[in-house]
């Protein structure tokens, strides 16, 4: 019940709207030191980082909602993304499906790092953030750069091993982050086990995170 209770929808407020704002600006952000091309046509950039940190702190749906939202202003014209790209062109370049991924990326993250409700620990965020920042983003985004840069699949997913140990850097600082606000500001966390968790129900801190 409490993995099903994780991942059913509810209607946002306002506190959960503000906090899909930031966390979709704190990912532009991310964007506005640019991004370097190593091989192939992909930059690096900084903005996976945000994608992790949105799924983590929001959770699943809001998370994956902050990054339609940066995504839908993207497409609107806003240059968001690293680089200053924006626009509709964006979604059928080499990187449309990275940033497309996105979206499932933070939905995945969400569901692993609050699975059941239940506080982040460390290890789970970990996996969170490799399972849905990483191979979430890369299963997506691998197939649409083939298609588009007219490359075979294996080559083009060799190519991308060279993001890999960036992309677990980022992890492992997303992780860093994650488990810092969960002691320090627990109420960054817009999540049931801040309000009324099994193991936080009658604390004075529950209480105080509503």
């Amino acid at each position: 019940m409490g993995d099903r209770a994780a991942l059913r929808w509810r209607t946002p407020d306002a506190t959960d709207l503000a906090r899909v704002a930031v966390c979709a600006g704190i990912t532009a952000v991310l964007g506005l030191p640019g991004g370097f091309t190593v091989f192939g046509a992909v930059p690096i950039t900084a903005q996976t980082l945000g994608v992790m940190l949105a799924g983590a702190i929001l959770g699943p749906w809001l998370g994956a909602l902050s990054m339609t939202v940066l995504l839908a202003l993207v497409a609107a014209g806003l240059p968001l993304l690293a680089g200053g790209r924006g626009g509709v062109a964006v979604f059928v370049s080499p990187t449309g499906g990275y940033d497309v991924g996105w979206i499932v990326g933070a939905f995945v993250i969400g569901a692993i790092v609050h699975a059941g409700n239940r506080k982040p620990t460390w290890w789970r965020t970990l996996l969170g953030m490799i399972v849905g920042g990483v191979l979430a983003i890369y299963a997506l985004g691998i197939p649409v750069q083939s298609v588009v840069t007219h490359l075979p699949f294996g080559q083009t997913a060799l190519a991308s091993l060279v993001f890999v140990p960036g992309d677990l850097l980022k992890a492992v600082i997303a992780t860093a982050v994650v488990n810092t606000l969960v002691r320090a500001y627990p109420r960054a966390f817009r999540r049931e086990w801040t309000r009324s968790g099994p193991a936080e129900s009658h604390t004075p801190e529950s209480v105080g995170s509503r």
